[in-house]
């Protein structure tokens, strides 16, 4: 038998995260969305709460959560506000490659000097020439000694300038493609590194994003993770994990549009009843609802697979990255439609959810990029 319901610890875990949206980020999400702004206050609050380092186990200063319970989380964050779950999100996808491909000395000294100073993570890979062709990366990393050169361009850093480490993929044999990538662990505060302009977004505005300049940055061969070479299927890996955080991202944007919609919708009248007896509605409100639980049975069972090890983790986090992030997009679209003028006006947030959920389909491999990959697992 399946059982499809949660665990003490797994309540116990949603249960803090959603406690955390609605005393924390709800309150100021229309503002820091108006003003795109980074929201430093709240990020303060999570290392307080325990909010952020989900995944990360114990022994380095985290959580120890599993993806199912991380998944839970981000679904919660997302009903609060994807911008300020993304920039939690994206702390989780930067030091992810440190905990799934870094040697014993590398997590002792860089995971517990995240946590204990408290630095938030950038993951550096998109350049203006390297979108989903992440192949196509043009910043080199030069052995020099012991030590290794990094010139290069990023764009698109969600964290950018306000990590205290970055996750940096350079080419170490640029001749080679994918097989010379490599990761290297930056701090930010390393010379050479410059934070350019900051992205002026439709949505998701909470979440900063930068162009970043890395010219002539010194690191040390040791804080090259795992080997020469293996930078893309770190990445690979890294996100097999992290896609499951961003489909419920979505999903919990998408719910909290859900219930807003049609709680307003129960107390509208026209026609000398509740739009919500009209056909046309209800029909609208059924059918997200019912998206929305499927979104989430493929998010827990994506989750699941990753927490297995499964083998077709890959092509599970695939499939709920894109079903959930256009259903997300959909909703929220539908969302609008049923609170009509005033679903539209910045009066609701409503608005913002459908302008936040584009990003989703986006971030993290296109669903376009997801297709491929499923297709490419089935065949």
């Amino acid at each position: 038998m399946i059982d499809f319901s949660l665990s003490g610890k797994q309540l116990e875990v949603r249960n803090k995260f959603r406690r955390f949206s609605d005393e924390y980020i709800i309150p100021v999400r229309l503002k820091h969305d108006r003003e795109g702004t980074s929201p430093h206050e709240i990020i303060s609050r999570a290392w307080d709460e325990g909010i952020l380092n989900g995944p990360l186990p114990a022994e380095y200063g985290g959580n120890g959560y599993s993806f199912i319970e991380s998944a839970l989380g981000s679904e919660e964050l997302g009903a609060g506000c994807t911008g300020m779950g993304i920039i939690i999100d994206t702390h989780t996808l930067a030091f992810l490659p440190i905990l799934l491909a870094g040697s014993e000395a590398q997590k002792s000294l860089f995971l517990k000097n995240i946590t204990e100073r408290r630095l938030l993570g950038a993951f550096c890979l998109t350049e203006p020439d390297a979108g989903s062709d992440i192949g196509g990366i043009k910043t080199t990393a030069v052995k020099r000694g012991n030590s290794y050169i990094i010139n290069g361009h990023k764009r698109f850093i969600t964290n950018g300038e306000t990590a205290g480490f970055h996750l940096v993929f350079a080419s170490t044999s640029p001749e080679m493609g994918n097989k010379g990538m490599s990761a290297f662990y930056v701090p930010t505060e390393s010379p050479g590194v410059s934070i350019k302009s900051r992205m002026d977004k439709m949505g998701q505005r909470a979440a900063v994003q930068n162009e970043i300049i890395y010219s002539g940055v010194e690191v040390p061969s040791d804080n090259l993770i795992g080997a020469e070479g293996m930078g893309f299927s770190i990445a690979m890996d890294t996100f097999n994990h992290t896609r499951v955080s961003i489909a419920a991202l979505a999903l919990g944007n998408a719910r909290a549009a859900w219930e807003y919609s049609s709680s307003w919708a129960r107390n509208r009248i026209q026609f000398g009843k509740p739009i919500t007896t009209h056909q046309g509605i209800s029909f609208k409100l059924a059918e997200m609802r019912t998206e929305i639980e499927a979104s989430r049975m493929l998010i827990w069972n994506a989750a699941s697979a990753v927490d297995r090890g499964a083998d077709n983790q890959a092509m599970l986090s695939s499939m709920a990255k894109y079903y959930a992030t256009d259903k997300g997009m959909r909703i929220t679209e539908e969302a609008v439609q049923v609170m009509g003028g005033e679903g539209y006006s910045k009066e609701h947030p409503v608005e913002k959810m459908m302008r936040d959920a584009k990003l989703c389909q986006i971030y993290e491999g296109t669903n376009e990029i997801q297709k491929i990959i499923i297709s490419k697992n089935m065949f």
